[in-house]
């Protein structure tokens, strides 16, 4: 009977985590890594420090974003993943502010996230001014699709949307640049997150997760 119950519980928690979720940041967590969330690194070196600050300019009106905010080195990806997510076909988005960065600058999604070495990511780098997909695998990054010499109106704050359905992937920079890519690398569901490379420090707000039904 116990193990009935275990399993049923199990169940509607995984059920839970594969409906959509829309996730702000709130007083409440400010200045400390939020429940729920897990800071990881890809590669060696002191960095992926997060944790809530306040931005009332934040499109998700709550006054408070979850920021990357160590100076890591060249070679060091920034990863924070939300422990409640469970993606793998659907619609990712999320609002990002790049704040500061002399090596690296802005950030953006990481999806079917297995571990700190093998998940997706798609960013935008306001500093280099290209938008990027790639497939980080046994802790090598390959890359999928890239754009380069993009303006942005705003090119610190943008918005980094993800469509992926099967091996098909279409990423877009506020709804105006895209990426294509088809890819097998990952077949199976992982976490949702937020991605930075070196000293890259940017701001993430409403994350928006809607798995395909």
């Amino acid at each position: 009977m116990r193990s009935l119950l275990l399993a049923m519980t199990f169940a509607s928690l995984t059920f839970a985590a594969e409906k959509a979720q829309l996730i702000t940041f709130g007083k409440s967590e400010l200045g400390k890594l939020p429940d729920g969330w897990t800071a990881a690194k890809t590669g060696e070196g002191e960095g992926s420090v997060w944790k809530v600050t306040a931005d009332n300019s934040a499109p998700g009106k709550t006054g408070h974003v979850l920021t990357q905010t160590a100076a890591g080195p060249n070679r060091l990806f920034n990863v924070c993943v939300s422990n409640t997510s469970s993606f793998l076909d659907g619609d990712l988005t999320v609002h990002v502010k790049a704040v500061a960065g002399e090596i690296d600058q802005g950030g953006g999604l990481v999806w079917r996230y297995i571990d700190a070495n093998n998940y997706y990511v798609c960013r935008f780098n306001p500093l280099e001014k290209n938008f990027r997909l790639y497939a980080v695998k046994e802790g090598k990054r390959k890359e999928l699709a890239s754009k380069d010499k993009i303006e942005l109106n705003k090119p610190t704050e943008f918005r980094v949307s993800v469509h992926h359905n099967g091996n098909k992937i279409l990423c877009e920079l506020d709804k105006n640049h895209k990426l294509e890519a088809t890819d097998d690398a990952f077949p199976k569901a992982g976490k949702v997150g937020f991605w930075t490379k070196a000293d890259a420090v940017t701001s993430f707000d409403s994350l928006d997760i809607i798995p395909k039904k």
